[in-house]
């Protein structure tokens, strides 16, 4: 049996029993929770300089946002996967090991540049095909372009950050995200507005912002106590044998993440093509919630590297103990923020169009009924995305990803067709059309959440995961 001692955020009660350590725990948490805080800020700091350009450049990048986010994640799922393998070396005590890991998983994103390139090239023909309204169109593919095409330095600074996650070096993974999102405002500020580029000039200053942030990440890898502790300088070379491995693990990862993004993106669509003041309303609903989900993230976070080093550590009934206690917590997080979100909406909102805009009203008082149904999903989304990253410290991730594939494909984006169009509207014939709008499409939403949530929570509690062998046991 494993000492107590070298268990991760564990401690021995007065009978004797293991119990969680939670102040252990939320330091490594707290500094990720705040890190995906600031990157909530992030985003809505982007949406209320868009909001400066016109609703229908809000509109715009809600049409397209989570279709840019699907590109990132199904291509940069290689660096997400650092974590996996790094937290599960720390653990065991191989450190040569999970720098190893760090290094590849940059390597294998550098690799990905021309898949990147050649999305942001294809932007043009693929945002056709929904058939938006010709200016939300424009404005949609001047920002798709170049994000898209800088997209890859946020997958590698994602390897970098998962690794400093892995080792427990949280506060490390927030310097990065302190110094991009304040890189972020006078970038957004300066493009968009200084030089007169508008929405591309939100893309660019994003961009900057994360070769920014993607430098000091590299520089922290490469000197002071974490390039010494790790022998960070010695393991840069990279090795077949472990991007490939890293790979079968990450591409899973990707494209779990990047089926129910895609879903959502999908959904954005049909609201932006049935109303301009819907697809604003929609995308500003949305970076609210990111207050409750990104924070969870941060916690979820935290999970994989603690329930992956309880592995690594050979005791995999602790690992499923912690990993329980955090899905339950991140549930819990996201219910509490959401109410609050509930509860002050009508004060938000409205900061973030412009008052002169015609069309801001309608949105604000569509944003406010969109709320209802978005609060009533986030206890299923924290088991989501609980369960999700605990699984994905064990490299169970396949199951996961071909659950959130099919019930994506399967049953949102139906849903979605048939509650947000009517009949002139839609895509597909021969499909009954509810005309709803909006509103449709964020039920169709809360449906789809309610039932991944529930089945990423039962995979984690089928014990499944425990089976996988244990990765790098060999130093």
């Amino acid at each position: 049996m494993t000492p107590p001692g070298s268990l991760p955020a564990a401690r021995v009660a007065a009978d004797g029993r293991l119990r969680v350590d939670w102040r252990a725990l939320l330091r490594i948490a707290a500094p990720l929770m705040v890190t995906n805080a600031i990157q909530a800020i992030l985003s809505l700091t982007d949406t209320w300089y868009i909001g400066r350009l016109s609703t229908e450049a809000v509109a715009a990048i809600g049409a397209i946002y989570w279709l840019v986010t699907c590109v990132v994640l199904v291509l940069g799922g290689v660096g997400l996967a650092v974590q996996t393998f790094a937290s599960q070396a720390e653990g065991g005590g191989r450190r040569r090991r999970a720098s190893q890991s760090a290094w590849n998983g940059l390597w294998a994103s550098l690799a990905a540049v021309p898949l990147f390139l050649l999305a942001a090239a294809f932007g043009a023909p693929l945002i056709a095909v929904f058939g938006l309204p010709a200016s939300v169109e424009h404005l949609s593919l001047e920002y798709w372009e170049p994000r898209v095409g800088g997209a890859f330095l946020g997958a590698m600074t994602w390897a970098a950050m998962s690794f400093f996650n892995a080792i427990g070096a949280t506060r490390v993974t927030l310097i990065v995200a302190l110094v991009t999102t304040l890189a972020n405002v006078p970038a957004n500020e300066f493009f968009m507005f200084y030089l007169g580029w508008g929405m591309s000039g939100a893309a660019w200053g994003t961009n900057l912002a994360q070769l920014i942030g993607l430098l000091v990440g590299l520089a922290l890898l490469w000197w002071g106590p974490i390039a010494e502790r790790y022998r960070t300088r010695l393991t840069w070379r990279p090795r077949g044998s472990m991007i490939r491995r890293q790979l079968m693990v990450g591409l899973p990862i990707g494209v779990m993440y990047g089926a129910d993004i895609l879903g959502v993106a999908l959904m954005q669509l049909m609201v932006t093509r049935v109303d301009t003041a819907g697809a604003a309303a929609t995308q500003i609903v949305m970076m609210l919630t990111s207050l409750a989900y990104l924070p969870a993230i941060g916690l979820a976070t935290a999970g994989t590297s603690v329930v992956g080093q309880a592995i690594g550590a050979g005791d995999r009934s602790w690992a499923r103990h912690l990993g329980t206690s955090i899905i339950l917590c991140c549930a819990g997080f996201m219910t509490s923020v959401a109410l609050l979100l509930l509860l002050f909406g009508p004060w938000v909102l409205p900061w973030f169009l412009s008052s002169a805009d015609a069309s801001a009203g309608a949105a604000v008082q569509l944003a406010l009924l969109l709320l209802w149904p978005a609060t009533a999903y986030q206890l299923f989304d924290g088991l989501n995305f609980g369960s999700s990253f605990c699984l994905r410290a064990a490299g169970d991730t396949r199951v996961p990803a071909l659950t959130a594939v099919l019930l994506s494909w399967l049953l949102f984006i139906p849903l979605a067709h048939t509650l947000v169009f009517n009949e002139q509207q839609a895509w597909i014939s021969g499909l009954p059309q509810w005309g709803l709008g909006a509103l449709g499409g964020w039920l169709a939403l809360m449906s789809y959440v309610v039932v991944l949530g529930t089945a990423m929570f039962l995979r984690w509690r089928s014990d499944r995961w425990q089976r996988i062998e244990l990765w790098g046991r060999r130093s």
